[in-house]
């Protein structure tokens, strides 16, 4: 595989343009330092995001792109000064791969606040060298943005822990959500809000899934286990359930109206957004000052708060509900994903997928 220090090559799905179409390309690896790791990858997650970024609706995309934040793979060699991992180990490698270290959130340990973050991919790394992702043979990531998985937890279950799983664990730790007994509610039921009923379970919640259509009641409350569905459109069952959720978790990738959930929150209750929308959303006021109400959001989590909700899922033998595909599959899924046809996870088999260039 070479060795410490020497660039390498390697082969990855990237996009060229805004179509989004992901086609093989080699490309160089950094050079590896004394605090990087050299990793094999296995397997990635593929996220909603991947699609934003992929067709630059964000207006901020730098092609050719290789996307892939949900790593999961095999340490292949460590740079002289990491201590963290050895080879062989299994890690996980999430959205960020540096940030400055420097400022008040790099100081509190939530460094994916840090005005000079680095994303996994589509960025530009402090060797001026463009960030690619997970759809590749391999990575070489800063030991500080590398974390182990726990022993037992299968690594294709674990991909979407790094950024899903995480994105809802994150909000509920630093709002004090996390006690039993909670009544919350997860709006939308995709990669991310699938995770937000089996986390939210799994802490003691009554859990609540607030869709726009009946399509996914069965799959909620049999398969993943939430105690109550409600169908957005249906005013007597909303009005039924007016100021009865401590918080919602709002999954939704698109703009939408927040007063229909803003009503369904008790005093001081919280609506959480997690999905990233390029448009503006409007409310009006006196919802939220007749109930002292909160709408706020969360981005991903932090190092240690991925470390805890992999450890999380693991004592609560929680898994992601996936669909494994090989990458020679990987734009039908991005379109299956784009409709909504997938429960509720990709996870792309990168290790037992052919590479030609």
């Amino acid at each position: 595989m070479g060795s410490v220090g020497a660039e390498r090559k390697t082969v990855g799905y990237a996009a060229r343009d805004p179509s989004g179409h992901l086609t093989p390309y080699k490309y160089t690896l950094r050079e590896t330092g004394p605090d990087d790791v050299f990793i094999k990858v296995n397997y990635c997650g593929i996220c909603h995001s991947d699609l934003h970024q992929t067709k630059n609706d964000l207006g901020m995309s730098n092609y050719p792109m290789v996307p892939g934040h949900e790593v999961v793979g095999e340490v292949v060699e460590v740079g002289s000064a990491v201590t963290k991992f050895a080879v062989g180990d299994t890690v996980g490698v999430g959205c960020l791969v540096g940030c400055c270290n420097a400022c008040k959130p790099c100081e509190l340990e939530i460094e994916q606040y840090c005005n000079k973050r680095i994303w996994s991919y589509n960025d530009v790394y402090k060797d001026g060298k463009p960030t690619q992702g997970g759809f590749a043979q391999s990575m070489v990531v800063h030991q500080q943005f590398v974390v182990g998985i726990p022993e037992g937890l299968a690594p294709e279950q674990a991909a979407p822990l790094l950024c899903a799983g995480v994105t809802v664990y994150s909000p509920l730790k630093h709002f004090d959500l996390k006690k039993a007994g909670l009544k919350g509610g997860i709006l939308g039921l995709g990669g991310v809000g699938h995770m937000g009923v089996k986390i939210a379970k799994a802490m003691g919640h009554h859990v609540t899934v607030i869709s726009s259509s009946d399509k996914k009641r069965e799959e909620a409350m049999a398969h993943l286990g939430a105690d109550a569905y409600l169908v957005s459109s249906d005013a007597e069952k909303m009005q039924e359930a007016a100021e009865s959720l401590d918080y919602i978790i709002d999954t939704v990738p698109v703009n939408h109206p927040l007063e229909p959930y803003i009503s369904l929150l008790k005093l001081d209750g919280k609506i959480i957004l997690l999905g990233v929308i390029n448009t503006p959303m409007q409310f009006i006021t006196p919802m939220l000052m007749l109930g002292r109400k909160m709408i706020t959001g969360s981005f991903i989590g932090s190092i240690k708060e991925t470390e805890e909700v992999l450890e999380f899922c693991k004592e609560k033998g929680l898994c992601s509900s996936i669909e494994t595909v090989k990458l020679d599959y990987i734009n039908a899924a991005l379109e299956r994903l784009e409709k909504n046809d997938v429960r509720y996870r990709f996870v792309v088999d990168v290790a037992g997928s052919k590479f030609e260039v």
